[in-house]
């Protein structure tokens, strides 16, 4: 009774491989051939589950587990060993015998490839015609898909939904795609037809463990690969086909969309990245699986002729016998065989039939590595030589090849470069004729390339996962505003859903260095995490005392237990500046308020403490009515305010009951000395920088100075100018009263001490003592003629008082004035009171 032949044909997601792989399992031996080496192994692994590892066997052309008494074979379609009798053989996407470059091996399974029972083929509408042309009685089955697959448009990256696959055509392309996905959307897995089994199975379970929602893909994923994808995005509508850039087929583009959707669950599919979106009519093809009938099949002579190498290549370059066949693309295996026949060494080596088959085994070694040189063609021909005179690969070779593969380090492109290696490998240590040690080359390779597989998952999860963003996407687009799970550590580590995303520092939440788009998922987690925490921390805050709190007197900074929260501004007071808080992770205005409001008032508690003396005249200016006006004025400008003609004219009582206070009425300024300690004038000398809008460092006043240069002080409060030297206010008042106190009555001698008086050099006493006002005659020089002790530094009386003042010199000292102080325009009125211009006489006209 001759053997069925069926096919079972139809688009994607119609369930054709999960019924050849039940058939098979009913008949009692069965061969399976799928076009990829991932497949194969997916494969065999269903079946070993189903049936039990004994009975499976697994044949590809770098792997074969072959128990004894198999009856089951998963293979690819290159590896199906047709030399075994079995009831049954099935060849999946049989359409692929249209492909220049592959589809000779499925055409000639096609044609040649029977079971003793049954023989079935898979594959799409599109061969329909083919297969009954070429196989008259075979009996074809059309199924349908289980799900609909609808067309969605284009699509930007950012707005793909979770579930979603994205499909590019080139390395370059998917790692472009792949990190602008990480960096938008938390991460991808990647998958490609370059990848181990042991490398893509751990990218596909990243990915079906939902640790991260999106899938980056060459066209390997249209090839029966199953995983819950909801949405495929086209990012590229062309291809390199191995010769030249070409559009995809209509077909091409439904068998990586129909990736979609798998079960009874519907799918979309469309575009996106920078390809153009699918035209409405091939949509419309797409969605009701209409396609133009393949026409060709592409066929290679499989009946060889192994006389000598020269018979070999003319027989499997022969023409096609029948209409409906034509001549593939030449196959690395004949450019291989042509290369060596060239070689004058193989030439007179490879004689007769078994040398000649021998060198043909040699040349179907694959080009894994694609290198574009003949470094392939050389490979070969030492291990043909090698076979042909040893009879074997020498275990020195494999060793050597081994040891140099067998390193885990480098980047992603390395690592899948050294795979290949490891690849040819392991197809020449499956060949049990070629070695004495095959089961120990098997397993070595194995070893090697499940330790590079490992290594290669890790770099692309590395380099194109981020587990922390996509949790936290994941979750914030699922929560429904429920609370994520968050914690806050002691040292202030933010902790959501498990993962670390930064740490809170006062009320500011401080992520390192993140990009852009991440650092908005960052920041939007955090903020939602934080809900509880920074109330908890605002009311820490307020019942915090002020030891907990400080102010930065150069800077302006308000700290809390070290961690800065703002910083003062100008306010409509010297003594009452306002505070600008830094940015924080507040929920709204009030919560803010609050913050601001207790750093403001820590802030007048530390400037009540540092002017107490000032404030506690407050109190005294309630008894003492001649107070008030002065302690005002003082308040208004910080504890220094320019003197008035009206203070000089106080009667003595009331110029001694200020002195008791601790008022001095100088010729500079009204001032207090208990105000002019250090620590306090910098903080004064801060007050006025920031009231006058500066918001730049205050640079720190030279500790226990009492002269500096102009410069170095200029502007700051509790100076005074004398020429190119700053003298302390307390200092010049104290001591110009001194002097003036000296020569009073009559020209006297300077003291010896008094440059050390001002803390400057004795030169620089002549022009300190013009510019303070006081009348004196520098010290002579001695001319060579003349003899005796020289003119020594003469203090003079003041001028007897004219009855017009004199105009002031323009570098003698002035009082401090405060351009933006009232009293400064109190001051000028002052002075237009007590020179008031004169009347002008009216002559009236005599009459006659």
């Amino acid at each position: 009774m001759p053997s069925a032949v069926r096919a079972a044909l139809g688009p994607t997601n119609t369930g054709k491989t999960h019924y050849a792989l039940t058939r098979m399992m009913a008949h009692a031996t069965g061969i399976i051939g799928f076009p990829l080496r991932l497949l194969a192994r997916e494969n065999y692994e269903r079946l070993v589950k189903a049936k039990g590892a004994r009975f499976v066997a697994l044949i590809t052309g770098e792997e074969k587990i072959i128990p004894h008494g198999a009856k089951w074979f998963s293979c690819t379609v290159e590896a199906m060993p047709l030399d075994r009798k079995v009831e049954f053989i099935a060849v999946d996407e049989i359409q692929l015998a249209a492909d220049p470059d592959r589809g000779h091996v499925f055409t000639d399974r096609l044609l040649n490839a029977r079971g003793t029972v049954e023989t079935l083929f898979l594959g799409a509408e599109t061969i329909r015609p083919l297969l009954k042309h070429l196989i008259p009685n075979i009996e074809i089955d059309t199924r349908t898909r289980l799900s609909s697959l609808v067309h969605t448009g284009a699509t930007k990256l950012s707005k793909l939904p979770p579930r979603s696959a994205i499909v590019a055509f080139s390395m370059a392309e998917v790692y472009t795609l792949a990190e602008v996905i990480r960096r938008r959307r938390g991460g991808c897995a990647v998958i490609m037809g370059q990848l181990s089994p042991r490398t893509r199975n751990a990218q596909v379970e990243l990915y079906q463990n939902r640790e991260v929602d999106y899938l980056v893909a060459t066209d390997a994923i249209g090839m029966g690969l199953n995983m819950d994808v909801d949405h495929v995005a086209l990012a590229q509508l062309s291809k390199f086909d191995g010769t030249t850039p070409r559009p995809l087929f209509p077909q091409e583009i439904a068998q990586i969309a129909g990736r979609a959707g798998r079960g009874m669950r519907d799918g979309t599919f469309g575009t996106t990245a920078d390809a153009p979106p699918l035209s409405e009519t091939l949509a419309n093809t797409i969605e009701q699986h209409r396609f133009e009938p393949i026409k060709r099949l592409s066929w290679r002579n499989s009946k060889l002729d192994f006389t000598n190498p020269r018979s070999l290549l003319a027989s499997l370059t022969l023409s096609p016998p029948q209409k409906g066949l034509v001549s593939g693309r030449i196959a690395s295996d004949v450019t291989t065989l042509e290369s060596l026949i060239l070689d004058p060494d193989i030439q007179k080596a490879a004689r007769g039939r078994e040398a000649t088959a021998l060198l043909w085994d040699v040349c179907q070694i694959p080009d894994f590595r694609k290198l574009g040189d003949d470094s392939h063609a050389r490979l070969c021909a030492k291990l043909y030589m090698h076979l042909l005179q040893d009879g074997t690969i020498p275990p020195n070779w494999m060793d050597g090849h081994l040891k140099g593969l067998d390193k885990p380090e480098g980047d992603i492109d390395t690592l899948m470069q050294r795979l290949t290696g490891v690849r040819v490998c392991a197809y020449v240590a499956s060949r049990s004729e070629w070695s004495r040690h095959s089961n120990t080359w098997q397993k070595r390779t194995r070893e090697v390339e499940d330790r590079l597989s490992d290594a290669l998952h890790e770099r692309l999860t590395a380099r194109f996962v981020d587990r922390r963003a996509a949790t936290l996407l994941r979750r914030l687009d699922d929560a429904n505003d429920q609370p994520l799970l968050s914690a806050v550590t002691q040292d202030g580590t933010v902790v959501v859903e498990g993962h670390d995303i930064g740490k809170i520092e006062g009320f500011t939440l401080n992520m390192g260095p993140l990009e852009e788009t991440e650092r908005a998922l960052v920041l939007r987690a955090g903020r939602r995490a934080l809900q509880q925490e920074i109330p908890r921390r605002i009311k820490q805050l307020a019942n915090a005392p002020d030891s907990e709190l400080a102010l930065d007197y150069h800077s302006g900074v308000l700290t809390w237990n070290g961690v800065a929260l703002g910083r003062l501004t100008s306010g409509e007071r010297l003594l009452h500046p306002k505070i600008r808080l830094f940015h924080g992770e507040f929920a709204d205005t009030q919560q803010r308020n609050h913050v601001e409001s207790r750093l403001l008032s820590f802030t007048q508690n530390v400037i009540t403490q540092e002017f107490q003396p000032l404030y506690a005249l407050q109190s005294a200016s309630e008894t003492h009515p001649v107070l008030r006006g002065i302690v005002h004025r003082l308040i208004e400008d910080g504890g220094i305010t320019p003197p008035l003609a009206a203070d000089y004219a106080l009667p003595y009582p009331d110029r001694r009951t200020i002195k008791q206070h601790g008022i001095i009425i100088g010729q500079f300024a009204l001032f207090m000395p208990a105000l002019l300690r250090p620590q306090v004038l910098h903080f004064r000398a801060l007050l006025s920088h920031i009231h006058s809008g500066h918001s730049n460092v205050l640079p720190p006043t030279p500790v226990g100075r009492i002269s500096c240069p102009w410069n170095d002080v200029a502007g700051r409060p509790g100076w005074v100018r004398a020429g190119d030297i700053g003298l302390r206010l307390d200092i010049a008042e104290r001591r110009l009263h001194e002097l003036q106190r000296l020569s009073a009555h009559k020209a006297c001698v300077a003291p010896k001490e008094l440059s050390s008086w001002f803390g400057i050099r004795a030169a620089q006493l002549p022009e300190t003592l013009k510019a303070l006002g006081v009348r004196h005659l520098p010290p002579a020089t001695l001319e060579k003629h003349q003899f005796g002790p020289a003119t020594p530094l003469l203090l003079l009386p003041p001028r007897p008082q004219r009855r017009h003042p004199a105009k002031k010199r323009p570098d003698q000292a002035k009082p401090i004035m405060r351009v933006d102080s009232p009293f400064a325009a109190l001051a000028a009125l002052n002075i237009s009171s007590r020179h008031p211009e004169p009347k002008k006489k009216n002559h009236r006209k005599r009459q006659t």
